[in-house]
């Protein structure tokens, strides 16, 4: 038995040594003095594995599957909290959010100092219905507590079968308050675009304002985005708010289209640097956009827009093509690589990060707005609840009687603004 052990972690060295061979060899021709020990550290590991699998007290703990899955998890999640190792399980699942179709509670998570924390729930998912709010600490998932939990795990149990009862205990930071919220699993079905209207004109305003909000990046957003448009455009639309609040993000190339609706051709969007030249990459719009009036337009943007979010909003920020209203991004502005592995497990690295156009990098800095507004807690509660189209309660309507949404009148101010000086130059021109 010891023969065998000691034979394969010896093969697991010989493997090793074959793969950071041509490594080991770079680095002393580029005159190095200090190197990784990588032989050092690859026999540690092979030692500690060879002693797991013939001492260890559970025999069925200690297959080679196990152990090595357990050490890439620990290994990926030493990183940051966005490089994974994931089960064939866990790499299903992330396709099916991709997808924009699974079974869950529609609740975007992430790993903050420590604490798993909701990026922003689904509109219309049992978390969003639920009443869960961006910045809530999910501190037990089914009575499990989720300190130093990885967030391949805590994801791992927030999916589901349909159906499938689960109950998440939530601190809720600005009330200190700790609740349960029992939850039902539903079959999610993400529509990302929403809420496309012309904006009701107030003291007699002769300006048609547009609203649209998106609350995601899938697959169709960018052609919903552009119908969305044409529609608006269509009805006399002047000016545009685009809302991305509370958006968790999504797909790269979504997101780069989205922004593309409001672009010229191969415009520069967001681009990538990596420690290896093939991580270093530029995002264009397409060669070929529907031409668009190049109309005023406001984004929304709080702490709980993230990622593609703060792809669109920085860039048409630093292309000088819209106005940002709102709070500092959430800075999620990191390239995660996904490899599959046989046996339909996967690794997810982080291997570059994003700039904007003008170089400001958004990876924990976040995206600026151009003007500052901010909700209370209780604003925020209360946008959430307005998105909710089953409210139910008679309290509950009652206090959306007198709620007003502060930052979408200061992006409506803002686009007017802009339409005014428009008018004030032409009457100008006129004139002369």
């Amino acid at each position: 038995m010891k023969k065998r052990l000691l034979h394969s972690a010896c093969a697991l060295l010989v493997v090793f040594n074959v793969a950071v061979g041509l490594r080991v060899y770079s680095s002393r021709a580029a005159g190095e003095e200090k190197q990784d020990a990588g032989y050092t550290s690859m026999a540690v590991f092979a030692r500690a594995m060879q002693l797991i699998r013939q001492d260890y007290v559970d025999e069925k703990k200690v297959s080679y599957e196990q152990l090595t899955h357990a050490a890439l998890k620990g290994m990926l999640s030493s990183l940051d909290p966005h490089s994974q190792f994931m089960e064939a399980s866990d790499f299903k699942g992330m396709q099916d959010d991709t997808n924009s179709r699974f079974g869950g509670l529609g609740v975007h998570v992430a790993v903050r100092d420590g604490s798993l924390i909701v990026v922003s729930p689904m509109e219309g998912s049992p978390g969003f219905k639920a009443g869960l709010q961006p910045g809530d600490q999910i501190i037990k998932i089914d009575g499990k507590s989720t300190e130093k939990m990885e967030l391949t795990d805590a994801m791992s149990m927030l999916r589901g079968d349909v159906g499938q009862k689960i109950t998440l205990t939530i601190l809720r930071p600005s009330t200190r308050e700790v609740k349960d919220y029992p939850l039902v699993r539903e079959n999610i079905n993400v529509a990302s675009v929403k809420d496309a209207h012309i904006i009701a004109p107030e003291n007699g305003s002769p300006f048609k304002v547009g609203y649209v909000r998106i609350t995601q990046f899938n697959f169709p957003t960018a052609d919903e985005l552009g119908a969305r448009l044409d529609e608006l455009e269509k009805q006399g639309m002047q000016a545009l708010v685009l809302d991305l609040r509370f958006n968790p993000g999504g797909l790269l190339d979504s997101a780069v289209d989205v922004a593309g609706q409001f672009l010229p051709p191969k415009t520069l969007v967001v681009y990538t640097e990596g420690r290896v030249p093939s991580q270093s990459k530029n995002y264009r719009t397409r060669d070929t956009v529907k031409p668009r009036p190049n109309y005023p337009l406001a984004i929304l943007v709080n702490n709980g827009s993230a990622s593609g979010s703060e792809i669109v909003a920085g860039a048409l920020k630093d292309l000088n093509r819209a106005i940002l209203v709102g709070e500092t991004t959430f800075g999620k502005g990191s390239v995660q690589s996904v490899i599959q592995f046989d046996g339909g497990s996967a690794l997810r690295l982080t291997t570059a990060k994003y700039f904007t156009p003008s170089k400001q990098v958004i990876h924990e800095h976040g995206v600026t707005p151009t003007i500052r507004a901010t909700l209370s807690t209780d604003q925020e509660r209360l946008l959430m609840l307005q998105r909710r189209e089953d409210i139910a309660s008679e309290a509950e309507k009652n206090e959306l009687v007198s709620f007003r949404d502060t930052q979408l009148d200061r992006a409506v101010d803002a686009v007017k603004g802009v339409l005014i000086y428009a008018e004030k130059n032409a009457a100008k021109k006129a004139a002369l």
